[in-house]
């Protein structure tokens, strides 16, 4: 019931304007979002919630935690639409389930390492960034991002474990969307852990892959490739991928261009095709921006790339000039689940 002497009524102008300002709003406190989600993540509300422990003083009891604060982020989590709620009792909604520890595309890794320190911090000078052209990261945490995580291995392994969460969706999406066409050898470049690969040679018995990496980022990889029953098909060599790229007839380069400038990203390009063999394909995965003034979290992306990174995210038609700057042609893409797009090139 409205207020006695204040009409109901408001003119279209009006409601317009507090739509744009519940709008902006909502934008402004987005980091509240991020860090109560964060918060969720740390105190493992959906894992608790999930194995039974419905109400704010279970989860409390085994989090050694307050009732009424970890009650307060349960209801928060239940206006995010991460939680439900009945006569004091909890349930974890679909959304909600994507924190929980081991589910298949889990982002509870994400959630934590998204809101840590070395993230956080370099966020902060975002507007320093934008007037500079480059990231300022290394003026927030006295050293750049990965220097920091190197010295920081509990986010490191955040970070790690978010990103392995990522390419098993990709991965999923990529096996069953990618056509490799007939070919022998398949190299991830920068391939890290080699994840991706892996699941492609699993499923290609006809395939030899071997994962390319900087020497301290290999260790381990070829243990991964034995367990997994295709240490006979499998090897790991070590270098720069800005020096040289061994030669294969399919290349794989995930999550890696928008991590580089233009130029850099031209000179990985350039070096896979030299490396290339005749008939030579590969497989961009990236994140790719679409049109301009529709809503499109890659934008966004671009943003926190420009925070914490030196890199950037790119639209099809800056992709499409770094390819053929380098001698490859797009001759397909597919979207996945995720963010990310698969790219396929042929070496022209």
């Amino acid at each position: 019931m409205p207020l006695k002497g204040i009409s109901p009524q408001l003119s279209e102008a009006e409601i317009t304007m507090s739509h744009n300002v519940d709008t902006l709003f909502q934008m402004l406190t987005g980091h509240w979002v991020a860090q109560t989600v964060r918060a969720a993540a740390a105190v493992r509300l959906a894992d608790h919630v999930a194995a039974g422990a419905r109400t704010a003083a279970e989860v409390a009891e085994l989090e050694s935690s307050d009732p009424a604060t970890i009650f307060r982020l349960m209801r928060s989590c239940a206006a995010l639409g991460l939680l439900a709620c009945a006569e004091g009792e909890f349930t974890v909604m679909p959304m909600g389930e994507l924190l929980r520890e081991d589910v298949p595309g889990s982002l509870r890794a994400a959630a934590l390492v998204q809101g840590a320190y070395g993230h956080w911090q370099a966020w902060g000078l975002l507007p320093e960034a934008v007037r500079q052209g480059e990231s300022q990261a290394q003026t927030a945490l006295g050293v750049d991002l990965l220097d920091y995580l190197a010295k920081t291995p509990r986010e490191a392994a955040l970070l790690a474990k978010a990103m392995s969460n990522m390419t098993g969706l990709v991965a999923e999406d990529t096996l069953r969307l990618l056509d490799l066409g007939g070919a022998t050898t398949v190299i991830d470049v920068g391939g890290a852990n080699g994840a991706l690969l892996l699941a492609l040679m699993k499923a290609h018995p006809e395939i030899r892959g071997q994962v390319f990496d900087l020497p301290h980022v290999v260790d381990g990889v070829q243990h991964a490739a034995d367990r997994a029953g295709l240490g006979d098909r499998f090897s790991v060599v070590a270098g720069d991928f800005f020096d040289r790229v061994p030669s294969a007839d399919y290349y794989l380069l995930k999550w890696i261009l928008h991590e580089w400038p233009d130029e850099e990203c031209v000179r990985i390009l350039s070096n896979c095709r030299a490396a290339a063999l005749p008939g030579a394909r590969a497989l961009v995965v990236e994140a790719v921006i679409g049109e301009i003034g529709r809503p499109d979290p890659v934008a966004i992306l671009d943003m926190n790339m420009l925070a914490a990174r030196h890199g950037q995210e790119r639209d099809l038609a800056e992709f499409d000039a770094l390819f053929a700057a380098a001698g490859w042609e797009l001759v397909g893409m597919s979207s996945t689940r995720t963010l990310y797009t698969l790219l396929e090139l042929e070496a022209v």
